[in-house]
């Protein structure tokens, strides 16, 4: 298997660990890490007594999240030894130039802000892919749709997506999909660990099968599943978390609903793991 991949992501130390658990298995030819600029420091000097509000209103959100890149820190020791270039934004030209001389068959995303031209236009033999820590069409947006899933009571939405990727906020064509049941977590922190842990597994299945099967492959377009809603930043009001964490504390009452109809990878050769 010669084909050669690529990694647009965040910074952060869950992608890290991806990006390490991709490495071990494939050949990668490069990442394109990009590093967000610090917002303005007067406009933090302002907003900073109500932030501190809510960072003692909602600690245990905040701290379940926290402990998660915690622990990725310490799993995975840096990044691979690969050529790599930091950008503060992912469509900057320095990152798609990279990004051709590279040449890639398989492009993948992880954590990045919206990815616009010049990147959607890359060349890659197979395409370009996106992992949402969602379950497309259902939930889509941020800046956590696991969180979103719990403070909406909608526990039957919690999974993850991986699709091809498009203009649009988590709309792409969508190559699978599995939903996850988190409602047994004794913690909201083993509820995101369990969501992400999923993820990078779904994310390295879904590699195996687009490397090893023949096109054309998975693309389905999330219309014909259903409408879902997209979620934004600014909605994730102080209202939202103290609902999350009032259904997180009476979960134990809720009648679960049905999973949604979700997407299946078609049967395929999976290499064994060394």
């Amino acid at each position: 298997m010669n084909k050669k991949l690529l990694i647009w992501c965040s910074d952060a130390p869950n992608q890290m660990a991806l990006a390490g658990k991709i490495a071990k298995k494939y050949t990668l030819s490069g990442i394109v890490i990009e590093k967000k600029k610090p917002g303005s420091s007067k406009n933090n000097f302002f907003q900073l007594p109500a932030k501190l509000w809510d960072r003692i209103r909602f600690r245990s959100i905040y701290t379940a999240w926290k402990k998660l890149l915690e622990f990725y820190k310490k799993e995975i020791s840096g990044w691979p030894a690969v050529p790599i270039l930091e950008v503060e934004s992912i469509n900057s030209i320095e990152a798609a130039e990279f990004s051709k001389r590279l040449s890639p068959d398989l492009i993948i995303v992880s954590g990045t802000r919206l990815i616009k031209e010049p990147l959607l236009s890359i060349p890659a033999g197979i395409g370009i892919v996106n992992l949402h820590t969602g379950l497309s069409p259902y939930v889509k947006g941020g800046p956590n749709c696991t969180n979103w899933c719990i403070a909406n009571n909608d526990w039957h939405l919690v999974g993850n997506t991986i699709m091809w990727i498009n203009a649009g906020i988590d709309t792409g064509n969508i190559i699978t999909t599995e939903s996850i049941d988190i409602w047994e977590s004794k913690t909201l922190y083993d509820a995101h660990k369990m969501v992400m842990d999923h993820a990078h597994e779904l994310y390295l299945k879904t590699i195996e099968y687009l490397l090893t099967s023949k096109p054309p492959h998975n693309s389905v377009g999330q219309s014909s599943l259903a409408k879902g809603k997209t979620y934004y930043t600014k909605m994730w009001t102080s209202k939202k978390k103290s609902e999350l964490l009032f259904n997180w504390d009476k979960r134990k009452n809720v009648l679960m609903k049905p999973a949604p109809q979700t997407v299946s990878l078609p049967a395929f050769n999976q290499l064994n793991d060394e």
